[in-house]
């Protein structure tokens, strides 16, 4: 939304083309339990940027996934029911990130997920109130869905942050330069109030016959069995770069290229957000801001945002650093815990193979429905491998789309002058 209302405020004519059904993203996603789905208000943060996205008259498309780029300036997206075909002269990437899981013995149990999955269950209208939920992983996450759901009556027995007390404290420390995300730390504590916090934590095993029972943690090297009704993992986030991969975007360390000005390494394609580095929603915002200026023409503008992106830009290094996984947590899977869960490959079966191409081949690993979205990033910490292409469709998508015959013809939107 920031590089939309950017571009569009200085001439560009601008679409945004959003795969959620509301724009917002994961941030600022509302409950549905809090009006009907046209009514529904906006989270105060993100107000302004809808109020500015509106003013300039922004063309919207929510609910539609980007997953084919047929010939440079061309991409393909679906909605629910049709086929879509966008045309642009340039274009920005805001594809967001997921959530990192490490697999270990019972993590495919009913009731064990994503920490932003089951937030995001919840403001969809999962009910929770009364619910033990023991929250584990690592990063910033784990305490901010451990308020929402505390706010939505679950009961937090445990939190479980595999981070070592002393990489939190050097943490802690680094964000005196900001006091804004301290404020936001102390209000989160206080939300929590009551919750056991734990460094040098992690999961061992989730337990259960037919749905998660309880789960089985290490915590200062000592094992501790919890019931829970849900275990909400999550270790740290992993940059969505699949479309920029497809679209030819060079990758270093992880993240996607980008110069000062928000340009990938192909002409006419900025990328801004979390796919050039976990930083949270205020640099997502500054480098929304740098792009949208960038696309329009408008560099002078752009680098007098420079200094407030690039102090943003820090906190990013000190998460890496104080969040980064430990060796430990590579000796959670057993031999015959399963890694790729849509094909049911186990880690003894993946380490018959020395490549990411050759356990593709020969066990299907990451030709699920996820795509190896989920064993991708588990495969990348235990194995060291990395994926070595991307291939349309980069999202699971009906024959019918592929077959580009979802309508008689398909709806054609030309964005002249600009962005998608």
């Amino acid at each position: 939304m920031a590089a939309a209302a950017r571009a569009a405020e200085n001439g560009a004519h601008v679409a945004l083309v959003d795969d959620n059904p509301r724009l917002g993203g994961q941030i600022w996603r509302t409950s549905s339990t809090e009006s009907s789905s046209e009514e529904r208000p906006w989270p105060t943060a993100s107000a302004k940027w809808q109020a500015r996205v509106q003013a300039v008259k922004v063309e919207t498309f929510s609910g539609m996934r980007v997953f084919h780029q047929p010939e440079p300036g061309v991409l393909h997206a679906e909605s629910a029911d049709s086929l879509h075909e966008y045309r642009y002269e340039k274009l920005i990437l805001a594809t967001g990130a997921r959530e990192r899981f490490l697999p270990f013995p019972g993590w495919t149990l009913p009731n064990v997920m994503g920490a932003g999955g089951l937030q995001a269950l919840v403001k969809s209208g999962l009910p929770i109130e009364g619910k033990r939920v023991v929250i584990a992983g690592t990063g910033p996450l784990l305490l901010a869905v451990a308020a929402y759901l505390r706010q939505h009556g679950a009961k937090i027995p445990q939190i479980c942050e595999q981070a070592s007390w002393s990489n939190l404290a050097s943490f802690g420390l680094s964000l005196l330069k900001q006091p804004g995300k301290i404020i936001q730390g102390l209000q989160l504590r206080k939300e929590i109030s009551g919750a056991r916090f734990s460094a040098n934590s992690w999961p061992l095993t989730a337990n259960g016959r037919d749905k998660l029972e309880s789960v089985t943690i290490l915590r200062n090297g000592k094992s501790e069995t919890i019931p829970c009704d849900y275990l909400a993992c999550g270790f740290h986030l992993v940059p969505n770069l699949e479309l920029p991969l497809l679209l030819g975007c060079q990758i270093q360390c992880g993240t996607v290229q980008v110069d000062d000005l928000q340009r990938t390494t192909v002409q006419n394609i900025y990328c801004a957000g979390e796919p050039t580095g976990i930083g949270g929603v205020e640099l997502a915002l500054a480098e929304g801001e740098v792009a949208g200026l960038a696309a329009a023409n408008r560099t002078d503008d752009a680098t007098k945002l420079f200094p407030q992106r690039d102090k943003l830009r820090a906190f990013v290094r000190v998460l890496d650093k104080t969040f980064r996984l430990r060796r430990e947590l590579k000796n959670l899977a057993t031999p015959e815990t399963l890694v790729c869960r849509c094909e049911d490959v186990s880690l003894a079966r993946l380490r018959r193979h020395t490549s990411w191409r050759e356990a593709k081949l020969q066990t299907r690993c990451g030709m699920g429905p996820c795509q190896g979205r989920i064993c991708g990033p588990a495969t990348q910490f235990l194995l060291k491998w990395n994926p070595e292409s991307v291939r349309p469709p980069i999202y699971p998508s009906r024959l019918e789309s592929l077959a580009g015959v979802a309508t008689p013809e398909p709806e054609y939107s030309e964005i002249t002058g600009g962005l998608k």
